[in-house]
């Protein structure tokens, strides 16, 4: 099903850099505000090479630019293409931030292109016109994937760990350090190994974690170049992680009633039939975690949620599940049994900015307790099973409903869009 294959990466010349300071995190979550920031911490930073320095500068730019800077560091060595294909084993190891120690494990590799009729890439979310039309551009005239696609098969026996353990604790060809993560990235060229793990994704389909809008920038700048299924353009980057290896953390993203009143007990009970209510005396935003971990971290089996409107009290709403298919998502019975339901906030309002997404507890906490904010709705984390049941029933997630950690970086590889090399042989 899935087609992979090894490639030659263009990367920097860990001699001529400092890694630490031009890996950047995808283009997609940096703010506006940051951009100068890494454009100034270092003349070779990655962001040089997907991001304009101010927002205004994208909507007149052809990126052409970017290209020429492209060119330029490959002529001054900065980066340095590999002279055979390999996949390129990553091992990230990372504090979460419930403050435990994690290991991700995932490799690059080239990805075939595959349209989601057939359901062999399977998306999970929906995607925006304005950022493909912007990355198209980019794609156009750097001739390059400059920012890695993040993939998930699955693999529950862990399988693939057999195959991939010996690239993954083989010497380094690159480390690299940011404030999240510490990245560690391997070459996997011998032939036997790349053949089996390209043998195992072919048996299964992949559903993309971060990353859609590239995906399909990716078809539609395929299809303009129109040539063939093995051209160049027919593949695109990507890192691939299995869903369901401890170290790929799924994250809850929370909601955060921005603009409706803080419901009465009445309206609570009155508003929600058929949910069972509790409530935990909370004595400040920095018991939030904990509470959360304690009261509804057991009810990941049922539609559960924790509302928070600063008073002290924090409450624990419960239901069974009733479904099998994806209108079983907490997630989406929290939109339509409390978003709308309790809030009367229909999708105009949500659309419109009546309701926030924090991804982070506490931090959510504090700025309810500031004044921002009436009420904080705080989620489980989706699971896996609920992304590939959902993705293979050719549904998408609602939105908002996954944050995967941690982000995958810009910098550690690119792939150059020609022939050259490209194959197995």
């Amino acid at each position: 099903m899935t087609r992979i294959r090894p490639f030659r990466a263009l990367r920097y010349d860990p001699r001529r850099v400092d890694l630490d300071r031009v890996i950047t995190p995808p283009y997609d979550v940096i703010a506006p505000g940051d951009r100068a920031s890494y454009f100034d911490r270092d003349p070779h930073n990655a962001i040089r090479l997907t991001l304009t320095r101010e927002v205004e500068q994208e909507a007149t730019t052809d990126y052409s630019e970017i290209r020429r800077t492209l060119d330029a560091w490959q002529t001054g060595a900065v980066l340095v293409r590999d002279p055979s294909p390999a996949l390129y084993g990553l091992r990230e190891s990372f504090v979460a931030p419930d403050g435990t120690d994690h290991v991700r494990d995932a490799f690059f590799a080239l990805l075939h292109l595959e349209d989601y009729e057939r359901r062999i890439v399977r998306p999970h979310e929906l995607t925006l016109a304005g950022p493909k039309a912007d990355r198209l551009k980019l794609l156009r005239a750097a001739r390059a994937n400059l920012s890695s696609v993040l993939v998930l098969y699955e693999d529950r026996d862990r399988e693939l760990d057999r195959v991939l353990a010996p690239a993954l604790d083989a010497e380094p060809v690159a480390e690299a350090r940011d404030p999240a993560c510490r990245h560690r990235l391997t070459r996997m060229a011998d032939r036997a190994s790349v053949e089996a793990v390209c043998a195992f994704l072919s048996e299964r389909p992949i559903v993309i974690a971060d990353g859609h809008h590239r995906y399909e920038t990716a078809l539609q700048y395929r299809d303009e170049c129109s040539r063939g299924d093995d051209g160049p353009s027919a593949w695109m980057l990507a890192c691939f992680a299995n869903a369901f290896a401890p170290g790929n953390l799924l994250l809850p993203i929370h909601r955060l009633i921005l603009k409706s009143a803080v419901p009465t007990d009445v309206a609570w009970a009155e508003r929600l039939p058929g949910w069972t209510q509790r409530s935990v005396p909370i004595a400040s935003a920095e018991a939030i975690p904990a509470q959360l971990a304690e009261q509804l971290g057991p009810l990941r089996d049922l539609h559960a949620f924790a509302a928070d409107d600063a008073s002290g009290r924090l409450r624990i709403f419960s239901k069974p599940r009733s479904q099998a298919g994806g209108d079983d998502l907490t997630v989406r019975v929290v939109h339509e049994d409390v978003i709308a339901g309790v809030f009367g906030l229909d999708e105009e309002a949500v659309r419109e900015g009546a309701i926030d997404y924090p991804k982070d507890a506490l931090q959510t906490a504090r700025d309810l307790r500031s004044g921002r904010g009436s009420v904080a709705l705080y989620l489980n984390p989706v699971v896996p099973e609920d992304v590939f049941r959902v993705t293979a029933a050719g549904e998408v997630m609602p939105q908002k409903s996954t944050f995967f950690y941690p982000k995958l970086p810009t910098g550690l590889v690119f792939r150059l869009l020609d022939e050259d090399g490209e194959a197995t042989s």
